[in-house]
């Protein structure tokens, strides 16, 4: 698989609690140069780099992240709030105690507001799978694909795992037709990267394959 084409899947991701407006700006150079599929930054930086990259690269931003238990109403304004600042993509954390009670229809409301909200954009429904066991992944997959989301993504990347091969492979067996998977946390190197795409992601949440390209150049 050529570089290019990894790089075209990658949201190119920063979300360190202590991330500067100058690591943000760097990040979004990284992403302008090697043609990633989005930046993922934090939501308080939406709108100044927006208004930094002109629409050379998209921007995503992340909602109730990344504990995903605030209510649905704070995650539906936080999404439009940053889709009136200029993002792209929508990234949110779903309400895994919810989940995990059995209340699916709670968590299927709030995907619906939180989709509602995003008025267009793309959005990305992050289930925090290495907290799930598979019957709860299972589930997760029905819900997304009814609540109509665009992505199910596997991980925040902050909690005890990220994306493994054997969760990225059940997503893409069991979400509807018109749902894409982001597999997200842990892609380490462009070996990595290959094997997700070739499970099925249709995009990867990572930091480390720009540095990899980087290293690749020197």
């Amino acid at each position: 698989m050529e570089i290019s084409e990894i790089l075209a899947k990658c949201d190119h991701t920063l979300l360190k609690v202590d991330a500067t407006w100058d690591d943000i700006k760097a990040i979004c150079d990284d992403g302008m140069k090697y043609r990633t599929a989005s930046v993922c930054i934090p939501p308080a930086y939406v709108k100044k780099a927006k208004e930094y990259t002109q629409g050379r690269v998209p921007i995503c931003t992340v909602i109730g992240f990344p504990n995903g238990y605030n209510s649905a109403r704070a995650k539906a304004f936080e999404a439009a709030d940053a889709v009136n600042n200029g993002a792209d993509e929508i990234d949110m954390v779903i309400n895994i105690g919810a989940l995990k009670a059995g209340n699916d229809a709670y968590v299927l409301d709030e995907i619906k507001l939180i989709k509602q909200a995003c008025a267009g954009k793309l959005l990305k429904v992050i289930i925090e799978a290495c907290l799930l066991t598979e019957d709860e992944k299972l589930r997760c997959c029905r819900i997304v694909t009814e609540a109509g989301a665009d992505y199910i993504k596997t991980s925040t990347g902050f909690s005890t795992g990220g994306a493994t091969r054997e969760d990225v492979a059940l997503l893409r067996a069991n979400v509807g037709p018109n749902v894409k998977v982001k597999a997200a946390g842990g892609i380490a190197d462009l070996k990595d990267a290959e094997d997700f795409i070739n499970l099925g992601a249709d995009r990867l949440g990572t930091s480390r394959i720009v540095k990899a390209v980087k290293a690749l150049e020197r």
